[in-house]
């Protein structure tokens, strides 16, 4: 709008103007030999350019062209200037400087992170958590790493097979779970390159190290505690030996098996083993049982020489009666006096033959009612 105003401004100055806009018609060299107005395009009537006075429209052209003094040209006081001038940018700048030192320069550190200061590249300090204030950036850079998260790496990964050689030539399937978090986050981000690919190296060497010293009955067996105990602390040292700012919390081994190729004769050997297990147990039960009654006999023993020690025609007496007693109980007895042989009924033979069934003429039995 400040253009237009500025051009109509200068049309009412030209019109205001003696004789039309190429000046008046009186002085020198103001119109041609015939007594019109001069054309402004040609040179003065002296020959030459006139370096004095200077036509309303030149001066109008200069103006509008920014190179002329007075109001009402684009680069006057009084005429169009660019939206945004020189104040403009500076406050433009003085609020991206302002931004730039506001995002750079504080920084949030969560309750569970911390954060590891570098000047410019080398590290120089770690934050704790809360708004922390350092110089911005790329003075300063700040990188935040969560120190209690609990980062947790499965092998294998997928249902693929995980075969590993044992200490006996044999070989088992292993599947394990492995529970790590950053305990120096310097250490964490400047001493290894891939933290979590070397975790994950470091486990798996260590795994395979400790199954190849144990034999399959204990990779598979109540031995599987002992093994992630001991992988957890040669991984915990191949760690530190790295400067990993690593701390290993745990090792779980979730399967251990004989590789599905050869498992049904595995169980066959392995249902062998415990039917020998169990008559070892039993082998073992009796002779238990043999023992102790021997231990009873030989204590009573004791107690019966104790008894002989003291009466000795007493307890040989004793002893006589209670082992004829013994072995006359089952058996048939013939009672024969001195002077002449009494008549002896048989009664524990008619007995017994009373129990059995008699066989009659015809080979059919028959009991005692026939």
């Amino acid at each position: 709008m400040g253009i237009f105003t500025g051009w109509f401004a200068r049309a009412g100055a030209l019109m205001n103007e003696g004789k039309g806009p190429w000046g008046s018609g009186g002085g020198n060299g103001g119109s041609d030999g015939d007594g019109g107005p001069r054309n402004p395009w040609q040179y003065p009537p002296q020959g030459k350019r006139g370096r004095g006075n200077v036509s309303s429209l030149d001066e109008f052209l200069k103006r509008a062209r920014g190179s002329g003094g007075g109001g009402g040209g684009f680069g006057g006081p009084g005429g169009f200037q660019a939206p945004g001038g020189p104040r403009l940018w500076l406050i433009g700048a003085g609020v991206i400087v302002l931004l730039w030192l506001l995002l750079t320069s504080f920084h949030s550190i969560g309750p569970q992170q911390k954060g590891v200061v570098t000047f410019f590249g080398r590290y120089s300090g770690t934050l704790n958590p809360g708004i922390q204030f350092t110089l911005p950036a790329p003075i300063n850079s700040v990188s935040k790493v969560d120190v209690q998260k609990i980062r947790t790496e499965n092998f294998p990964e997928g249902n693929t097979p995980n075969l590993m050689l044992t200490g006996d030539q044999n070989i088992v399937d292993l599947s394990y779970q492995v529970l790590w978090k950053v305990s120096s986050p310097q250490d964490y981000l400047f001493q290894i390159a891939n933290p979590q690919e070397t975790v994950r190296a470091v486990a798996e060497s260590a795994m395979r190290e400790i199954v190849a010293e144990v034999t399959l009955d204990e990779a598979i067996g109540a031995g599987r505690s002992a093994i992630a105990e001991r992988v957890q602390q040669r991984m915990q040292q191949l760690l530190n030996s790295y400067n990993a700012g690593v701390t290993v919390q745990d090792v779980a081994i979730k399967n251990s098996s004989p590789p599905a190729q050869v498992d049904d004769a595995f169980k066959a050997v392995t249902a062998a083993q415990q039917e020998a297990q169990a008559n070892l147990n039993q082998a073992r039960a009796y002779a238990q049982q043999v023992l102790a009654s021997a231990q009873g006999e030989a204590a009573e023993f004791d107690k019966i020489y104790e008894q002989y020690r003291l009466a000795p025609e007493v307890t040989k007496r004793r002893l006589y009666y209670e082992t004829m007693e013994k072995v006359l109980a089952n058996t048939d007895k013939t009672i024969v006096e001195p002077d002449n042989v009494t008549p002896y009924l048989p009664i524990p033979q008619a007995a017994k033959r009373a129990g059995e069934p008699q066989v009659t003429s015809n080979g059919s039995k028959g009991g005692q009612g026939q």
